[in-house]
């Protein structure tokens, strides 16, 4: 009796990936073997920089940025993540694609090591942060090399981003506070950025390991 009762604590614990997966309005952007829902910025393929190790996406350095092959309006994403000691990469979002690179229009939620990378110093620069607008809550940070959680939320205009189950970003695109925040940003003078209302989803390479896992998506 009591391995019959293991077994079916194991199968429980096994069957709540799946049944999440199910949740209505939900698509998996990867499943753990197959990265048909992304290519690299720019092109139709990806690099093989970018492989699938251990159920999770490894772009092991030099592999390109990644974007989803659909567009996404308003949405929520969910997904984890994890950076090699002294790595940064991040997540973009209403991303679109032109002869320049994915960051001068599309905003990003950062991923980094905070204790040995040198933009650690600059708190909006830090894991789970809006890149150089919002600092994330240190409560939301763990060390490089652990598994973060992330959702991002966009409905409206209204972006909404959490790690590690705590609240990171809370504005509204193009308001008040996010005019003032982008005019004392790096972006202050990057015509178009922060603009879509529409995009794909990017991955990051920043010359860093970088890993992904259990990443979902559904249009609100």
């Amino acid at each position: 009796m009591t391995r019959i009762l293991l077994l079916l604590g194991v199968w429980a614990l096994l069957a709540i990936p799946a049944r999440a997966e199910q949740e209505p309005g939900w698509e998996s952007l990867f499943d753990g073997a197959s990265m048909a829902a992304w290519r690299n910025y720019g092109k139709q393929d990806i690099d093989e920089d970018w492989i699938i190790e251990d159920g999770a996406m490894v772009m092991l350095g030099g592999g390109g940025d990644l974007i989803t092959r659909e567009n996404y309006a308003d949405f929520e994403l969910e997904l984890e993540w994890w950076v090699e000691e002294g790595g940064n990469s991040g997540i973009f979002f209403l991303a679109d694609e032109s002869s320049l690179p994915i960051y001068v229009h599309a905003p990003e939620i950062q991923i980094l090591d905070n204790a040995r990378h040198r933009d650690r110093h600059q708190p909006d620069r830090r894991s789970g942060s809006l890149y150089d607008l919002i600092a994330a809550p240190a409560a939301s940070q763990k060390p490089a090399q652990s598994w973060n959680t992330v959702r991002i939320r966009f409905a409206g205009g209204h972006l909404e981003s959490w790690q590690n189950g705590v609240k990171t970003v809370d504005i509204r695109l193009g308001s008040p506070r996010w005019q003032h925040l982008l005019s004392q940003s790096k972006f202050a003078d990057w015509k178009g950025f922060g603009e879509n209302r529409e995009g794909h989803i990017g991955l990051q390479d920043h010359g860093d390991r970088v890993a992904f896992r259990n990443l979902r998506i559904r249009r609100l």
